[in-house]
């Protein structure tokens, strides 16, 4: 069995470099050139292919075909070009003024066996493609990206990320940077779908994801319609924050929305409590919660943008005995712990397998 001490160490490490005083001289790279790729397959062939877990046995197969009429069937099995299941789903479309999207394809596909490759192929047509089911038990590793987008940095991330044999990526918001042009979601499909057609990738909404317009055009169309992830299967009436369990119920992550309500009147506050008291921690040793906008942060970028959220929501967290909280937004890397969590993280550490590679 995999050893929890490097994780340990590694923490303890940060822990000790984030009391060195900070360099204020740092001066932020530029961003870098945005990449836009173009599809150059057949309207047949599915595109902009990427894979999210549901529950502990199955997964969802979500792309796009430029022809209206392609299938929404996922063929897999464990043997290349011998696909002994078929799987059929749903699909839908939107428009966006003057854009409107290709065919949207989301295929849930199972019962899938643990740390097992399967090869797929979607709409009976173009590539074949593979994925990894994640662990049915501690250790399972998870990467960490928030604030995606897609440039030269976004390709050097996601090669570091590949390096590593990580089973399941956490994304906290700000995917595609679209930020209204259509288009770009498109190419960030074709741009991520060698890493996400074989790992799933579970996201949350950032503020580059509301897209909306006046009265015209409601928040969040595209990323709705674009990454469906199991909110239903939590319990949940949005696609916009919702949660799963992960190592056979001994990972249960909780997705947050930063930008839909979240005060104590609100569908995801009361589902947020109920969702917590389902949580069995002697079952579930951990427990993990993503978000967009920072609730601690001393950046001098987006100061406060989530302290309504924390005055709503951290005291629930806090009783559960949340152990991680990952957050985006800011593009800075920061981490703080209390002294007291401290020292009962690194106990922990050391009882309970579970490695994060953060990027």
């Amino acid at each position: 069995m995999a050893k929890p001490w490097p994780l340990a160490l590694s923490i303890i490490t940060s822990l000790l470099f984030s009391s060195v005083s900070p360099d204020f001289n740092y001066v932020r790279p530029p961003p870098g050139k945005i990449i836009t790729l173009k599809s150059n397959k057949p309207e047949s062939h599915p595109q902009q292919v990427h894979v999210s877990a549901v529950g502990n046995e199955y997964m969802r197969v979500s792309w796009i075909t430029d022809d209206k009429h392609a299938p929404s069937v996922v063929d897999y099995g464990k043997v290349s070009g011998k696909y002994e299941w078929s799987a059929t789903g749903e699909q839908t479309k939107y428009h966006y003024f003057f854009y409107s999207s290709g065919l949207i394809h989301h295929v849930k596909v199972g019962p899938l066996e643990p740390n097992t490759i399967y090869f797929y192929r979607c709409s009976k047509a173009g590539d074949e493609y593979t994925f990894k089911t994640s662990p049915a038990n501690l250790p399972i590793e998870f990467a960490v990206i928030g604030d995606l987008g897609q440039t030269e940095w976004t390709a050097s991330t996601l090669a570091h990320v590949d390096s590593s044999n990580y089973d399941m990526l956490l994304l906290p918001g700000d995917l595609s940077y679209a930020d209204t042009q259509q288009t770009l979601w498109d190419s960030f499909g074709r741009f991520v779908e060698k890493y996400a057609s074989k790992r799933p990738w579970m996201v949350t909404e950032g503020n580059h994801e509301v897209e909306s317009f006046l009265f015209l055009i409601e928040p969040f169309k595209a990323y709705n319609a674009r990454w469906l992830m199991p909110y239903e299967e939590s319990g949940s009436t949005s696609n916009l924050y919702y949660s799963f369990d992960v190592a056979g119920g001994s990972v249960h992550v909780i997705m947050l929305g930063s930008y839909t309500d979240f005060d104590s009147n609100s569908d995801q506050y009361k589902w947020l409590v109920s969702d917590l008291k389902k949580v069995n921690r002697e079952r579930t040793p951990w427990l993990i919660v993503l978000l967009h906008a920072p609730w601690y942060n001393t950046n001098s970028a987006h100061q406060g943008e989530g302290e309504s959220m924390r005055q709503s929501l951290e005291s629930l967290l806090y009783a559960a005995r949340v152990d991680l909280v990952f957050a985006g937004h800011v593009h800075a890397y920061e981490r703080f712990v209390s002294e007291l969590d401290f020292f009962f993280l690194v106990l922990l550490l050391f009882k309970k397998y579970i490695y994060i590679y953060i990027c």
